[in-house]
């Protein structure tokens, strides 16, 4: 039986299947194959049912999901009747006896009636098939393509159909398919009532030669010499030759002498061994214009297997291979100064392995230009640029590789300071004129020598120039620069390395326990970012400058927050988290430590946020009001590394910090460095009389710790009480 699709299947098939689509090289030749491997059948005499039924299966082969037919009419009746159909059941054949020829006799009565090519995409709703509805209903006949089918004097005789289940359009391929198929099945049935008594082999391809004039491919038929016999009407049309210029001539008339004497040996060592040979073929019309023609030339045999005569079926290329360097050229220049852009730069400095020198330009206050005297002025002037330095330059190649900004490429080692300095004079001595206006042009210029990372060590240097002021260059120092290269490389590893962490929770907390100097317990623990990976732990002294440049210090902010509050859900300690100036530019910490803080019945009271001293003192307003309603909701805050910065004594007071964390480098010494003794003295002086507890942070020894308490220093931080440990 029929199959059937789901509409909403064949809705979308519909949409996605359009006419505009061209038809692909491989298309065309799976079109070519199908049509020669029917006419070899009819060229070795099989029945022609038989070929018609063959060519059936073909079509269904090319789209699947259908059924091909053909239909003729009968010349006693007008009616038309189902002459091959080898996949339509029994029934669906008797259904569509004696259809009746019109405007309502669906796709085939169509394509009869009105002698044309009828597409109908929706069988179910077109008028076409009104006569028709309950049996594309029946058998799900979603579409149907039809072609008319006619004799020598051009009157439709029936049709050839393509029926399918899916609703859809055909597309430039469909169509090229359907076509041929009409045309071969014209010659199938021209070929049928012939008269028999002409010479079998000859009069077979006179036939043929007249159908295939119908084609919508470029046709020539050869004797065994290879001497032009016939000729369709698209050769004619494609090369500028009549048949009557061509008949009794050798095809090499047509050679356009771009190919070599080995290329048409082994075209016809492959017709010799195969009986066939399919490709590219680069001939030259009557006019002298080049054509690309995408060929396939058989050799169709006699009785003894010698060649009897060769036929060469072609698709025109021509504007297929324009449009395509039309795109590549697209690709690989820029439009504005049609000098090669940066995907060429980039091909020629892998192409070649010999020592190169690149140097980058990048034009000073073109932004101002532009935005002053506007866009269009700006590209003029951009294209006067790239001609001057092609005539200052004419050794160098030159490219385009961003808005303001050109590159020159020398083979080998340059003097690169006086290549430079020439530029730099002709651009300082002769104004650039653009619509009756002078513009002294200047740039940077970033230099490099050698045979690899070229550009990368020109972008480089072309920075450390940027860095020095304008009109300057720099040119990359292996030695010198290379640290530098070695610090974004390490930015690169780690900005991977923390994306993956936080996809495979290899980012996690560490807990480090704060002890209160009064009672000697441990009940205040600060969450500490630690990057696991294989075995080795990494602290956000390694990995925070890449994270704060990545932009994924709140990405670890909240990890670190869920985390804790998961931890710290089955027991009443007190909580620290960092947070940084990022998260709060990003103002989600209310929304989002609310949420987290009812998913896990987190009292507010019990989490201290830790902000560095910068925030505190001289914060952005939005920021400052998100502290203090956070502080309003009952989290309590802690300035972090206090005396590294402003220390801002009254914004302190003003958000009634409830903490000061003094800086390690006070408490790490603080036993051996007077200055950091009186510094942490100071610090502890204005906490005491503001009530604000401190926090002693780094306490590494107990000599430390004595000083501390002797301060009165209410709460120690540091490895003497407790490592950062995964757990409590």
């Amino acid at each position: 039986m029929i199959k059937k699709v789901d509409t909403a299947e064949s809705a979308a098939s519909l949409l996605s299947e359009t006419s505009q689509v061209p038809v692909s090289i491989a298309q065309l030749d799976q079109i070519l194959g199908l049509q020669q491997r029917i006419l070899q059948l009819v060229a070795d005499d099989v029945e022609h049912l038989t070929i018609i039924s063959k060519l059936c299966l073909m079509a269904e082969e090319l789209l699947p999901n259908c059924v091909a037919s053909l239909m003729l009419v009968d010349s006693s009746t007008g009616l038309l009747n189902v002459v091959a159909a080898p996949s339509i059941p029994a029934e669906g054949i008797e259904a569509l006896k004696n259809l009746q020829p019109g405007e309502g006799g669906g796709s085939c009565g169509n394509a009869v009636y009105c002698n044309q090519p009828t597409y109908v995409s929706d069988t179910f709703n077109d008028p076409r098939w009104a006569n028709l509805r309950q049996l594309a209903y029946d058998f799900n006949l979603c579409a149907c393509w039809s072609v008319p089918i006619r004799d020598l004097s051009g009157e439709a005789i029936g049709s050839f159909a393509l029926s399918s289940f899916e609703h859809r359009q055909p597309s430039e391929f469909h169509k090229r398919l359907l076509e041929m198929a009409g045309s071969i099945t014209s010659i199938v049935l021209h070929k049928q009532e012939q008269n028999s008594s002409l010479t079998e082999k000859r009069h077979r391809l006179e036939v043929l030669g007249t159908a295939l004039r119908h084609s919508s491919d470029g046709v020539i038929i050869t004797d065994a010499d290879n001497n032009i016999l016939e000729t369709n009407h698209i050769f004619e049309s494609v090369m500028g030759y009549s048949q009557a210029d061509v008949v009794g001539e050798n095809p090499r008339i047509l050679s356009s002498g771009e190919h070599s004497t080995a290329f048409y040996q082994q075209m016809w060592q492959s017709i010799s061994d195969d009986s066939y040979w399919n490709g590219e073929l680069i001939n030259r019309s009557k006019d002298g214009e080049l054509l690309h023609l995408w060929s396939r030339i058989t050799r169709i045999n006699d009785a003894q297997g010698e060649p009897l005569n060769y036929v060469a079926v072609f698709s025109d290329l021509t504007e297929i291979k324009r449009s395509e360097e039309k795109l590549i050229h697209a690709l690989e220049f820029d439009q504005l100064t049609a000098l090669p852009n940066k995907s060429t730069l980039s091909l020629d400095l892998n192409a070649d392995s010999q020592i190169q020198t690149l140097v980058l330009l990048d034009m000073n206050n073109f932004s101002f230009i532009n935005l002053a005297y506007g866009l269009p002025l700006g590209d003029k002037l951009l294209q006067q640029v790239a001609k001057t330095l092609a005539q200052v330059q004419p050794t160098a190649k030159i490219y385009r590789i961003n808005a303001d900004e050109f590159a020159l490429l020398y083979p080998g080692l340059v003097n690169v300071g006086n290549i430079i300095y020439r530029i730099q004079h002709h651009f300082f001595s002769q104004q650039i004129q653009v619509d009756n206006l002078g513009f002294n042009v200047t740039f940077n210029y970033g230099a490099s020598s050698g045979q690899e990372h070229l550009f990368s060590q020109a972008l480089v240097a072309l920075k450390k120039a940027k860095e020095l002021g304008k009109n300057r260059y720099h040119i990359f120092d292996v030695k010198g620069n290379e640290f530098e290269q070695e610090q974004r490389l390490e930015h690169v590893r780690w900005n991977s390395l923390l994306h993956e962490a936080l996809r495979s929770d290899a980012l996690q907390p560490y807990y480090q326990g704060i002890r209160n100097n009064k009672t000697g317990e441990i009940s205040h623990y600060e969450a500490l970012a630690r990057l696991d990976l294989e075995g080795t732990v990494y602290t956000p002294f390694q990995f925070l400058k890449a994270a704060r440049l990545s932009g994924l210090l709140p990405a670890i902010a909240q990890r670190m927050i869920d985390q804790s509050f998961a931890l710290m859900a089955d027991n009443n300690h007190r909580l620290s988290i960092n947070i940084t100036e990022e998260d709060l530019n990003q103002n989600y910490l209310r929304d989002y430590l609310q949420r987290k803080a009812q998913q896990y019945s987190i009292a507010p009271e019990r989490v201290t946020l830790e902000i560095l001293e910068g925030i505190s003192a001289g914060g952005k307003k939005n920021h400052i009001n998100q502290l203090r309603e956070l502080k309003a909701r009952g989290y309590q805050l802690a300035i972090d590394d206090f005396g590294t910065e402003y220390s801002n004594f009254e914004r302190i007071l003003e958000l009634e910090v409830d903490y000061l964390k003094i800086d390690a480098r006070y408490i790490k010494n603080i036993d051996t460095d007077k200055t950091s003794y009186e510094i942490t003295r100071a610090i502890v002086y204005f906490a005491h009389n503001a009530n604000i507890p401190t926090i002693a942070e780094f306490v590494h020894s107990p000599e430390v710790q004595a000083i501390v308490e002797e301060l009165g220093i209410e709460y120690s931080q540091g490895y003497l009480f407790s490592e950062p440990s995964p757990t409590l």
